[in-house]
């Protein structure tokens, strides 16, 4: 018999005409139990709309920086994201409706500049006190400190998490519907999730360090089984 799983989609960088995407992210969500189905760029609505119906979940992964929300300019060794993209994202994103999101770095400040949040152009240069959060700059493994009684400490099942940094961006207000619950120790947020639990945003990357964060993944496959059901 064959095995059902939930499908979740998964976007792509886009450059130059070409679709890519980093396979730890594939390699996640299928040890989790879903099935991995990567978004198409699109130009329609409909388009989306009909992709979509498809999908059980949707994960929005990293990428370049945000411009939508932007408070300041971006730094020269970070480049903006390609429009085409930031379109297509737009597109799956308002199509989803309802079902679970799990946005992961760019795709946290996305879900967040989408409800109406705004996002730091450069959080070391913007926000008194900030460390290093990425490599690029010596940056390092921090720990993140979770709202007690948030989703995503029930998922990670710990209210502290050692996570890993690549991010030149960062969070500044929180976009309507959505609420911080994750900080680094120098304040920075690092993860936000709706009110309802079913869009959850990380700053880190977890799909780069499944020994600790597979939990997470396999709490978010489930939900879109409930979801789908």
């Amino acid at each position: 018999m064959t095995e059902t799983r939930p499908r979740i989609g998964i976007t792509t960088s886009y450059k130059d005409g070409r679709q890519s995407v980093d396979t730890h992210y594939i390699h996640a969500i299928e040890q989790a139990g879903g099935l991995p189905l990567i978004v198409p760029i699109l130009e329609s609505e409909s388009a989306a709309a009909a992709f979509t119906a498809l999908l059980d979940g949707l994960v929005i992964t990293g990428g370049p920086g945000i411009t939508k929300g932007l408070i300041g300019q971006l730094p020269d060794d970070l480049e903006p994201v390609d429009p085409i993209r930031s379109k297509n994202d737009e597109l799956v994103f308002g199509a989803m409706h309802n079902r679970p999101i799990l946005g992961i770095c760019y795709g946290m400040q996305f879900m967040n500049a989408q409800s109406g949040g705004t996002i730091y152009a450069d959080v070391q240069s913007q926000k008194a006190g900030s460390n290093p959060h990425s490599t690029s700059r010596g940056g390092t493994t921090h720990q993140v400190q979770f709202d007690h009684d948030s989703w995503i400490a029930g998922m990670f099942g710990t209210d502290a998490l050692d996570t890993n940094t690549f991010h030149i961006q960062a969070v500044v207000d929180i976009g309507g519907g959505f609420k911080a619950v994750g900080f680094s120790p120098d304040g920075v947020v690092e993860a936000i999730e709706s009110t309802d639990g079913r869009m959850i945003g990380v700053q880190f990357h977890p799909e780069r360090m499944l020994e600790y964060s597979l939990p997470l993944f396999q709490n978010f496959v489930q939900r879109c089984v409930r979801d789908s059901n």
